[in-house]
């Protein structure tokens, strides 16, 4: 059987939907971060990045994900996961 160029995208539209729902639930996670938090000065913990990239290049080798693929993709995650940190704290205290 041969699988058409429909196919493909048809699964990659399925797993972007899933990848969606996903990253709405780590942004939730952020967001109880900046709550819990509560200060400035503790939402960027390098030591804290690194285990994070460190143990989602390891999982993803061992799934078939590349480590070129996987360390700029959780990076940028990462970043822009502490500018939204920032945002919540900024609203939260300005909500105070």
């Amino acid at each position: 059987m041969t699988i058409t160029m429909k196919e493909v995208r048809e699964e990659i539209d399925l797993l972007d939907k899933e990848l969606v729902l996903l990253l709405a639930r780590r942004q939730k996670c952020i967001e109880m971060a900046a709550l819990v938090k509560n200060d400035e000065n503790l939402i960027i913990d390098e030591e804290r990045i690194e285990d994070v990239i460190s143990k989602v290049t390891s999982f993803g080798d061992s799934c078939g994900l590349s480590k070129d693929i996987a360390e700029p993709l959780w990076r940028k995650l990462i970043e822009l996961s502490i500018q939204h940190e920032f945002q919540e704290l900024d609203l939260l205290k300005s909500n105070n």
